[in-house]
């Protein structure tokens, strides 16, 4: 394996779009980039027998992309050459590649890029594979139904609570997505823990757009969506969660600080007078060593009436068409890597959410919270609402049209109507004025 460089992914992309690099470096560039890592035709899989295989992510979670490729080898004798790149530069690096014709032959990317979208095998056949049991809400396909990414893990919203507030309180938390509580419920139960505990507040609310969907796809909304003809809209019943959320900002419920000025919403519930917190379900692993002054849980994601959650790929993994023999390999490696075996074993090495339902992953965490909560995850998600998918299948839609949404107006404008210098349906009326003008039509 060579390894370039290492720095935390975001685990690539997960809660909305990034800004693509401009297409501003020649062929001449791109031509020393790729003997930096050591590309060029003969790494480019170009026999049935070797094939190159992109990623971009920290010493810990490569681990499992590592055992898988040496399990590969030894089971087909195929050369699998992993390469570890640096996030920073790695969209520049693939579209630089497509330029000089020597992309390598699977990667796992953070988003679809049009510059090197015309050059992805089609994955279908893994995808359609019932014994894969691959969730279809979280396919990134084009217009024909081409599969173009399946995603190597999935990310969500999660609720994490502090579980001694709650027992000190005396009041019950659902532990089950079968028998979840609604939006309503769950608010008068962290209150209830809040009077009682003296808690500083009952809920912090990562200041994101896609925390904020997944609370309006539970209580029934799209949040900002497109129809056929490209055109933005917001409907009623995300109007009626937008104001609710903006209304539990007071300052006893949820603090204003969080989406008007910054404050870590992390931090406040870490540092335990916090009942509750809406976060991502990857803080389960910083978590299961971070806290240690309170007893924490995960919770079923509320659901008034649906089951939900916004759900993103933790990476898109793709093949590329450098030629039959190399597409050849990238698809028979691809399609060995989701057979569910092999696939749980990357979960469970590399810490994933899977996309495959019904795999039951062992993951190594010693918190018996942590292992909780994975086990609460796996099962919530194979229940969502297609609606859960919406957001990332509409950034792989945009893409292949050229568009980006650069910079999402969700958290400046509620931020606005939480200060109280807007309604929140006028905020909603910029947004979706933010999203036209970005991604429209």
């Amino acid at each position: 394996m060579t390894t370039v460089g290492v720095r935390r992914s975001s685990r690539l992309g997960r809660g909305g779009t990034r800004r693509l690099v401009p297409l501003a470096a020649g062929v001449s560039a791109a031509a020393l980039l790729l003997s930096a890592c050591g590309g060029g035709e003969s790494d480019s899989g170009g026999t049935s027998k070797s094939l190159t295989f992109w990623i971009s992510t920290v010493p810990g979670q490569d681990a499992g992309w590592k055992k898988m490729v040496a399990q590969y080898e030894k089971e087909t004798g195929v050369k699998v050459k992993l390469v570890n790149i640096p996030y920073e530069g790695y969209t520049t690096k693939l579209r630089n590649s497509a330029q000089a014709n020597s992309l390598p032959d699977v990667a796992a990317v953070p988003a679809l890029d049009p510059i090197w979208s015309n050059k992805l095998i089609d994955l279908s056949d893994i995808a359609d594979n019932k014994a894969n049991k691959i969730n279809a809400n979280f396919l990134a396909k084009d217009s024909s139904g081409k599969v173009l990414s399946i995603p190597s893990d999935v990310t969500a919203s999660g609720m994490f609570i502090n579980k001694s507030l709650f027992e000190k309180a005396g009041v019950d938390y659902p532990t089950s997505p079968d028998k979840t509580w609604t939006w309503d419920e769950f608010i008068k139960a962290a209150n209830e823990v809040q009077e009682k505990t003296k808690a500083k507040y009952s809920l912090t609310f990562d200041p994101s757009p896609s925390r904020l969907r997944a609370m309006v796809y539970e209580m029934g909304g799209k949040y900002v969506h497109a129809d056929d003809s490209g055109k933005f809209s917001v409907d009623d019943a995300t109007k009626k969660a937008v104001k609710t959320f903006v209304g539990w900002n007071d300052d006893k419920t949820m603090p204003k600080s969080v989406w008007t000025s910054g404050a870590d919403p992390s931090a406040m519930f870490q540092s335990g007078d916090v009942v509750a917190y809406w976060s991502g379900v990857w803080q389960v692993a910083a978590y299961s060593e971070s806290i240690t002054k309170f007893e924490w849980a995960s919770v079923p994601t509320p659901a008034q009436p649906v089951q939900a959650s916004d759900v993103n790929s933790g990476g898109m993994t793709v093949g590329f068409n450098n030629n039959a023999d190399a597409a050849g390999a990238a698809k028979k490696f691809l399609s060995w890597l989701y057979e569910p075996d092999h696939y749980r074993t990357l979960c469970e090495t590399s810490g994933f959410l899977p996309v495959e339902s019904g795999l039951n992953p062992k993951y190594p965490f010693k918190s018996e919270a942590a292992q909780a909560a994975f086990k609460l995850y796996n099962e919530s998600i194979p229940l969502y609402d297609p609606i859960s998918g919406y957001f990332n299948s509409a950034q792989t839609n945009w893409v292949l049209k050229g568009k980006s949404l650069a910079e999402d107006p969700t958290k400046t404008e509620l931020g606005k109507a939480i200060n109280g210098q807007q309604s929140s349906d006028k905020a909603l009326e910029n947004i979706v004025a933010g999203y036209n003008q970005q991604v429209g039509g």
